[in-house]
């Protein structure tokens, strides 16, 4: 089911008018989905079977379609993928994937100008710059497991645990020195307290990782609230690891840290400056808020993550981000049940 803006033919429905109501995507016929990645003007969909298809734009090259010229609004498979893939993301006007070898893949040119101005110098790496699917070096040795796309940043997270980034760090999206990164680049497990990571999110200039215990770290722009803690200006060595090497020390608020309001969280979506997450059985969310898509009712940012008042007499089961909006589907108790669904624990909001 498709809804919502259509200039770039990027619902998939053949056409380029808006639709304002959930209609079903005839063009993807008996297809069963396994996963959806929007980028600002098109779309990724993966099949079960593993093929992806693109619709939308592809001004930057972000469909992988070289035959299309513009933008379609019709699903297209993206040829050049041979082998089944498993994860998919859209970043702003860039796109990723990883294959059932192992493969990780990248393309469109959304990154191209920003690394081309900051590496002169030297030429861009390929993967930067293709317009059809380019293999990502420094990657085929570490059974990447799943991707994950900021404005103009990539994410993969490894089998072991690992999470490789690179492209812009204008806003320390990368958690480390330096304003871009052409090759992928481990983030260093001491700034996650040593652990594996086991599921990391992507807002456009945020991101937020979960660890193998179920601690939630955060780390990229924050003057939103998106990180869901207070901006260290100075940190500390000592709220990141005793281990933590001097080369960490420097003030910068870029730094992976901890939000413990988000400890246990078992979903976390994230939109373009705002978050939301389910802990302990409630929604909280946290960030931008100029639109109200926080749900407190109001439009002001929220700084730390805050249960979802109108929300707290249901259970959320899936929830997801947009740019300036938020959704979640929950489930309802049956009228007359005396058994209430779980509510938000006092620390969720602390």
């Amino acid at each position: 089911m498709v809804c919502g803006q259509n200039h770039r033919g990027q619902l998939g429905l053949g056409h380029t008018s808006q639709i304002t109501a959930f209609v079903p995507c005839p063009s993807l016929g008996p297809r069963s989905i396994r996963q959806v990645s929007c980028g600002w003007d098109f779309t990724l969909i993966l099949t079960d079977c593993g093929q992806l298809l693109a619709c939308g734009s592809n001004a930057h090259g972000q469909l992988g379609l070289p035959q299309v010229s513009g933008h379609t609004a019709k699903p297209l498979p993206i040829e050049a993928l041979i082998s089944p893939i498993i994860s998919v993301a859209a970043g702003l006007r860039h796109s990723l994937a990883v294959d059932s070898s192992g493969c990780v893949y990248q393309w469109g040119v959304g990154l191209s100008s920003e690394a081309r101005r900051l590496l002169a110098p030297q030429t861009p790496p390929a993967h930067l710059t293709s317009k059809e699917p380019c293999p990502v070096p420094a990657l085929d040795t570490v059974s990447p497991n799943s991707v994950t796309a900021g404005a103009s940043h990539c994410v993969c997270l490894t089998a072991g645990g690992d999470v490789f980034l690179w492209g812009s760090n204008k806003r320390g999206q990368l958690g480390g020195p330096g304003p871009f990164q052409s090759l992928p680049r481990v983030l260093d497990r001491i700034l996650l307290a040593g652990e594996s990571v086991t599921d990391v999110w992507s807002g456009w200039t945020h991101l937020v990782a979960r660890t193998e215990s179920g601690r939630v770290f955060t780390w990229g722009r924050g003057d939103y609230g998106q990180l869901g803690r207070a901006l260290q200006t100075n940190q500390d060595l000592s709220l990141l690891s005793d281990d933590v090497p001097p080369a960490y020390s420097r003030p910068m608020a870029c730094h992976p840290m901890e939000v413990k309001a988000l400890t246990g969280a078992t979903q976390v979506a994230c939109g373009s400056e705002h978050s939301l997450a389910v802990v302990g059985g409630a929604l909280v969310s946290w960030g931008w808020n100029e639109h109200g898509m926080c749900g407190d009712g109001s439009c002001e940012d929220v700084s730390s993550p805050a249960p979802i008042a109108a929300l707290r007499q249901v259970t959320p089961v899936l929830i997801g981000c947009g740019a300036g909006h938020s959704m979640a589907l929950c489930a309802v108790p049956l009228a007359g049940s005396a058994e209430a669904p779980p509510r938000a624990s006092s620390s969720a909001a602390t």
